[in-house]
């Protein structure tokens, strides 16, 4: 197959969530409180739909298990990797992910959760919190026993264009005003250390995991800084970001012709500015701002034109 697997996301409604999903990319969200958007997913609670093309009407993780060889025939028995794009209208709760072993020992076999986050647009003040300041597991179990938030956890403002990756075991939240691009593993476990003392509709506080984050969290806090690779390559910009264990992400920003070989297991896409159409020996395919699409294994050469920005990753 010589041609884009475009996919028709999911979306997810969350206490925290909003309407930029709309706003911004003029999806057709659930309500006014659209957290999540799933754009490319073979995870089960919430799978992405192949929009067009010879395999239409398929769930990702349907095609991905039946048709291995469009994905490079690599071992992992699910789709490995989760595309999302985040509106956080209000603060998201503190949480931190599990690595591989602990999940899949404590949460049915489950992959960890190492993420990372491109940050599409914010407000002028906006930021994340991002790691915290505790030098040993007792001072941390006391910060949290004690309420002292913000003693305990790191505040860090942010811009667009900001790359921040988060790997297991990380304390970290979104704050409001932020809509960030996540590449992350595919998983679904997240343990909430602290919210707010929120309550839902019902009235009722949400579930926190304290016993578990204080397993999984990383002591003294490690924060990996990235140091982006910028290259011009005729007239275009590609950034790589990074390239770490369970995905490389880059940008591509495209503003002539821009030709590439597809030589990874496959590449997933997310126009994230603009538009203009991929050319492949199967034919021209336009493409534009919300759109995800996989570039399969063996599609060999393709180029892009248009004024279009991109964030793409691969296994």
């Amino acid at each position: 197959m010589k041609q884009p697997i475009f996919l028709q996301p999911t979306f997810q409604e969350r206490i925290w969530g909003g309407t930029k999903l709309d706003a911004t990319f003029n999806y057709e969200i659930p309500s006014n409180i659209t957290g999540e958007c799933w754009a490319v997913s073979g995870h089960p609670n919430g799978q992405s739909i192949v929009s067009q093309g010879p395999y239409q009407g398929y769930k990702l993780g349907d095609l991905y298990k039946e048709k291995k060889e469009l994905f490079g025939n690599i071992t992992s028995d699910t789709f490995p990797l989760l595309t999302k794009i985040l509106d956080a209208n209000q603060d998201l709760s503190v949480q931190v992910h599990p690595n591989d072993e602990y999940a899949n020992k404590f949460e049915n076999g489950e992959l960890g959760k190492t993420e990372c986050w491109y940050v599409i647009e914010c407000e002028e003040d906006a930021e994340i919190i991002f790691g915290h300041t505790a030098e040993t597991k007792e001072e941390f179990i006391a910060r949290i026993e004690g309420g002292e938030w913000e003693e305990l956890l790191t505040r860090i403002p942010v811009k667009p264009g900001d790359f921040f990756y988060v790997p297991s075991g990380t304390i970290h939240a979104l704050c409001a005003g932020v809509l960030i691009l996540e590449t992350q593993q595919s998983s679904d476990t997240t343990y909430r250390v602290y919210d707010y003392d929120r309550r839902d509709a019902e009235g009722n506080t949400r579930e926190l995991h304290i016993e578990k984050s204080i397993d999984v969290t990383t002591i003294p806090n490690e924060n990996i800084n990235v140091s982006p690779k910028v290259e011009e390559i005729n007239g275009n910009t590609v950034t790589t970001f990074v390239e770490a264990e369970y995905f490389s992400v880059y940008k591509w920003d495209i503003s002539s012709v821009f030709t590439k070989t597809q030589t990874y297991p496959f590449l997933i896409a997310s126009v994230i500015e603009g538009e203009g159409e991929i050319k492949t020996t199967d034919g021209i395919f336009n493409i534009q701002k919300g759109d995800h699409f996989i570039l399969p294994n063996g599609l060999g050469e393709f180029t892009i034109e248009g004024k279009l920005s991109l964030i793409v990753s691969h296994v």
